[in-house]
């Protein structure tokens, strides 16, 4: 099988390249950020396109505090376009990665730039093309975030002694092991076309997560916390892909993680 991969070099891009390399006897096309600055990229894009099985549209900026629409949407939205009208041209399954960001504060209406960017391509694909799969991601922790920075989960950036006060008021998310996120894409190969989540299916506090990693916390005040705030995020079963369910609560989770980040 050879696979297109975006975004391979990221945190669930990477990830997912390890385990597709140990589960397939497939030759993998990878595609990074800086690709479309290297020229004719359109065309570029359209041989590998032409020349693989299936494609996991990884790669984004994920920085959902970057403020430049401009910026956002070419490597978000117009890049996946290019690649999803090329998917449907060449007659290729298209997994994508999409957000929970998709849903903002619990509306259906994105609350910043990227998950409108999200959206749009989401959308676009799901109207554009045949074979489809999008992924709604919920917040996703563990080996390979290093670099993300701000951008990295709780767990992370507590561990690094970058976040050791909380919001007030107990606000909840979905809190998902990377190895459930990477088990979904590859479940999502021979799922039917969809949107779907990808999350553990429970709603857990912050201090659940600074608890497990052992590591102390304490508050700020309530004026601190943001009028958009989101205060509670759940993925719903029955939005899972067909077949496909979590293997890792929380406290399993961030037992692997602390593993890992102790070596």
């Amino acid at each position: 099988m050879r696979i297109l991969i975006t975004g391979h070099n990221g945190f669930i891009g990477s990830n997912l390249l390890k385990q597709l390399s140990v589960d397939q006897a497939g030759v993998f096309i990878k595609i990074e950020k800086d690709f479309l600055n290297q020229g004719d990229w359109k065309k570029r894009l359209s041989d590998h396109v032409n020349d693989v099985d299936i494609i996991f549209h990884i790669g984004a900026i994920s920085d959902t505090s970057l403020q430049s629409s401009t910026e956002m949407l070419l490597y978000n939205y117009v890049f996946s376009k290019e690649l999803f009208d090329l998917a449907q041209k060449y007659k290729k399954k298209v997994i994508y990665s999409s957000s929970a960001a998709c849903y903002g504060g619990g509306d259906g209406i994105p609350n910043n730039i990227y998950g409108w960017s999200k959206l749009l391509a989401e959308q676009y694909g799901m109207v554009k093309c045949d074979e489809f799969v999008a992924l709604r991601y919920f917040n996703v922790y563990g080996p390979g975030e290093n670099h993300k920075g701000k951008m990295s989960s709780v767990a992370l950036q507590s561990w690094n002694g970058e976040i050791n006060k909380l919001f007030p008021k107990n606000p909840k998310r979905d809190f998902v092991y990377i190895d459930d996120i990477i088990s979904a894409n590859i479940h999502a190969i021979n799922s039917p076309k969809g949107v779907y989540e990808v999350g553990s299916g429970e709603a857990r506090t912050f201090e659940d997560v600074l608890v497990n990693m052992n590591l102390p916390y304490k508050y700020y005040s309530e004026d601190k916390i943001p009028e958009w705030y989101q205060f509670y995020t759940k993925s719903d079963d029955s939005k899972w892909l067909p077949g496909w369910k979590p293997r890792y609560k929380l406290e399993d989770g961030i037992r692997k993680y602390k593993e890992y980040l102790n070596e």
